[in-house]
């Protein structure tokens, strides 16, 4: 009894001491975006081309990238017009076609959602064209109006790995704001694993290539719930408060896993436990984890894994470019 309470205690240590990536805060619980695309009603309404539309809802990535390489460019072009909202977000819909449907939330961004504190994804460099992909997975506090800083990071990485390697950053799921029980718990990385695989099932759809993960913080829970059905060439986790898995094998994943923490980042006050469903388990940098650790002695805080002229910025644009 007395070691069970000891381990309770250190879970709930964990829920105060996790902080967010942009510093302390205060608490708060966050609802995970739910429902169907907006527009989606309209879609389905929508009888022009003389056949059913698919259903965003229950349309697997592949069923929709096959009804779109059945149509015109027209009619792609048509359908985007009229239903940008359904168009920009629908996961197997082409690239161009989701750039276009969001053209009004910036220069290639794949998807938009600015329901309450909205979801976003936009790409650094030719995604179309890139032979090695990276999709970048956030930790908290990262909505519309915080992406500025992690489009950022995408930019940065995408510039060190090489033209022929396009970033993704990807915030496309609910992150827990502020200090609260969404940071000890894997609620919202449920619901962010599942949003994260359809994404990557996207990409597989429309031919692209097996990304390379790089997960932040919270991130690295998203990452490491997602891992066993996303078909990921690498899953790199930096300043990691853990993966809800033991060690590697636990994953369940064929991917690579690579795991990087700083000495000067907070995470390391975070106790690396998981008891009723508090905390996330074992640390991604433990020699017991399996994983193969990075450099990251000249990163200085917990946000700046991607700041040029690291060690981990080198050593995730070799990953990212296929180098390592």
């Amino acid at each position: 009894m007395r070691r069970f309470k000891q381990a309770l205690t250190t879970a709930v240590l964990t829920a105060l001491l996790v902080g967010s990536t942009a510093g302390w805060a205060s608490e708060s619980t966050g609802s995970a975006l739910s429902g169907p695309i907006p527009g989606t009603a309209a879609w389905l309404a929508d009888e022009s081309l003389g056949k059913e539309l698919p259903d965003p809802t229950t349309a697997t990535p592949s069923e929709v990238a096959v009804f779109f390489a059945d149509l015109t460019d027209t009619q792609q072009r048509r359908l985007a017009q009229d239903h940008p909202t359904v168009v920009g977000n629908l996961d197997g819909v082409p690239v161009s076609l989701r750039y276009e449907a969001n053209a009004s939330a910036g220069e290639q961004v794949l998807a938009y959602d600015p329901r309450g504190r909205g979801l976003i994804v936009r790409v650094a460099g030719d995604l179309e064209n890139a032979t090695h992909v990276s999709v970048i997975v956030p930790g908290s506090d990262i909505d519309i109006s915080t992406f500025d800083r992690m489009a950022q990071w995408a930019a940065d990485l995408q510039e060190e790995a090489g033209d022929d390697t396009a970033v993704i950053a990807w915030a496309g799921y609910t992150t827990p704001s502020g200090i609260g029980p969404d940071l000890a718990t894997g609620r919202l990385a449920e619901t962010g694993a599942e949003r994260l695989t359809r994404f990557t099932e996207g990409l597989d759809a429309t031919g692209l290539p097996d990304p390379s993960l790089f997960c932040h913080s919270y991130g690295s829970v998203v990452c490491g719930l997602a891992a066993p059905d996303i078909d990921a060439s690498d899953i790199v986790v930096m300043g990691s408060p853990g993966m809800r898995a033991d060690d590697v094998t636990a994953l369940g994943t064929d991917a690579h896993v690579w795991a990087a923490k700083s000495p000067d980042d907070w995470i390391d006050r975070v106790p690396n436990v998981e008891v009723l469903g508090l905390g996330h388990g074992a640390d991604p940098t433990s020699p017991d984890f399996g994983a193969t650790v990075l450099p990251a002695d000249d990163v200085p805080a917990h946000d700046e894994y991607f700041t040029p002229g690291t060690s981990t910025l080198t050593a995730f644009a070799a990953i990212a470019g296929g180098d390592l």
